[in-house]
């Protein structure tokens, strides 16, 4: 059985291809609006995923098409630093 964290193969993917993100923040509309100022007029699509126990907190799931490593990098580090974005997975 392996171990996680001493797999040392890079993951290989052939560009572009669909990728999917999980953001987490406080509102679905300010969620809406962050990938709006990143992802600007590109295809996307945004679903509602789940909500915290107490409800303080809500998952959405990000579906998009990357076309390179740089760009998938790019809207990762962009929704993680977007002040309404919590969490980015």
């Amino acid at each position: 059985m392996e171990i996680l964290n001493e797999i040392t193969t890079k993951l290989e993917l052939i560009y572009p291809c669909s990728w999917s993100y999980k953001l987490i923040g406080q509102e679905k509309e300010t969620i809406q609006e962050a990938v709006c100022e990143v992802i600007f007029e590109r295809e996307y699509k945004l679903i509602h995923s789940n909500a915290s126990k107490t409800g303080k907190y809500i998952s959405m799931n990000l579906d998009i098409l990357v076309h390179n490593e740089d760009d998938r990098n790019f809207i990762y580090e962009s929704l993680k630093a977007h002040q309404h974005i919590k969490m980015v997975l």
